[in-house]
């Protein structure tokens, strides 16, 4: 062979490994460009189906919110009941004790008649807050010109808005020398008036008299008897 042909030998092989050099990087390149373009298509569809972080944000507070007023329905419901079973295990308070110790009431009438009324202890009335309810009573009625008269009962009641007194159980009343037991004894210090009823007994150091009731004027100190029909309550005199 000779040494030209060896040279245009050689040189054909240099330009095959060129050619086959610039082929291999082309395709490659272009091949590499295709790649990167699927994997960023990818990529784009992957973000176009993913929720975006702000609305995934929104969700989340709106779900935050939803937790937030559900807990205080339930809150003002469990506060709801208790106070229903508050209301219906309401406890019973207990009554306020308004006994008053050591009364005493003092008055005067348009006629100058003083009427002092005293009790160990007394409360106000459950139905009438003008009535005193009393216990272990005293009454004094005096006057400038008539004798005084002395009443004593177990009970008392004292309305305020009026002045009258209803004595009862184991009443006795006492006036210049004659005693008078009953039931009841009601004073109207406006009439003056008093009424004894019930098992009435008018004693005197002369007799005794049994009535069905009897009036008292206070000012006059006379007494008005005035019998019911009863055959029990006919006026019975006894002379001592």
């Amino acid at each position: 062979m000779s040494l030209k042909s060896l040279i245009q030998i050689i040189i054909i092989l240099i330009i095959i490994i060129i050619l086959g050099g610039f082929y291999f990087n082309y395709f490659e390149k272009n091949k590499k460009i295709s790649l990167e373009k699927k994997e960023k298509n990818i990529q784009t569809e992957i973000d176009t189906n993913k929720p975006k972080k702000k609305e995934t944000k929104n969700l989340s507070e709106e779900s935050n919110v939803i937790a937030e007023v559900k807990e205080e329905v339930e809150v003002k419901e469990v506060k709801n009941e208790n106070i229903n079973l508050k209301k219906k295990i309401k406890p019973n308070k207990p009554e306020i004790d308004n006994v008053v110790k050591d009364i005493e009431y003092l008055t005067t009438d348009k006629n100058g008649n003083k009427y002092k009324i005293l009790a160990t202890s007394g409360r106000t009335n459950s139905e009438n807050k003008n009535i005193l309810d009393l216990d272990n009573v005293r009454g004094v009625i005096t006057s400038d010109e008539k004798s005084t008269v002395y009443i004593v009962s177990d009970f008392a009641e004292y309305n305020s808005s009026n002045l009258n007194s209803n004595f009862y159980q184991n009443v006795v009343i006492n006036y210049e020398d004659k005693e008078i037991t009953c039931d009841y004894f009601d004073v109207d210090m406006q009439t003056n008036i008093a009424i004894a009823y019930n098992n009435v007994v008018v004693t005197d150091p002369q007799s005794m008299m049994k009535a069905g009731k009897i009036i008292l004027n206070i000012e006059t100190k006379v007494i008005n008897i005035n019998p019911n029909n009863n055959k029990k309550n006919k006026v019975t005199v006894t002379i001592n």
